[in-house]
């Protein structure tokens, strides 16, 4: 069992950046690939970016490539999500997820554990 934790979220003018915080207790977190997903309103729930297990690889969606950058610390227990250059698009509520195993998944149901999700606002 993993639970999830994220903070970090709030209320930023566009240009802006936030970073997200994904902290896990329970089993090992070093075991798991980290999933960054986000779901605006009345929008499904998209795939943002992820790492796996080892830390040398991410891999982003196109609409937050070259804006955000996700990166873990095992000791830990963390993974981050820093956004720099936000858009009011971005506007969303930020969920991490974690799955047992070395790569990323870019399904939400490909994933073991969610955390309760953060709020980002940017404003125009």
């Amino acid at each position: 069992q993993v639970q999830l934790l994220e903070s970090g979220g709030g209320l930023v003018q566009a240009g802006g950046s936030l970073r997200l915080s994904c902290a896990a207790s329970g089993r090992t977190f070093s075991s798991y690939a980290v999933g960054w997903f986000r779901q605006a309103p009345g929008k499904e729930r998209a795939f943002v970016g992820g790492i796996n297990w080892s830390g040398d690889r991410t891999y982003y969606a196109d609409s937050v490539k070259g804006r955000f950058t996700i990166s873990r610390d095992d000791a830990k227990k963390t993974a981050y999500l820093q956004m720099n250059s936000l858009k009011p698009e971005d506007t969303a509520v930020y969920y991490c997820a974690v799955l047992l195993g070395i790569v990323v998944a870019t399904r939400d149901d490909a994933y073991d554990y969610w955390g309760q999700g953060t709020q980002v606002t940017v404003s125009s």
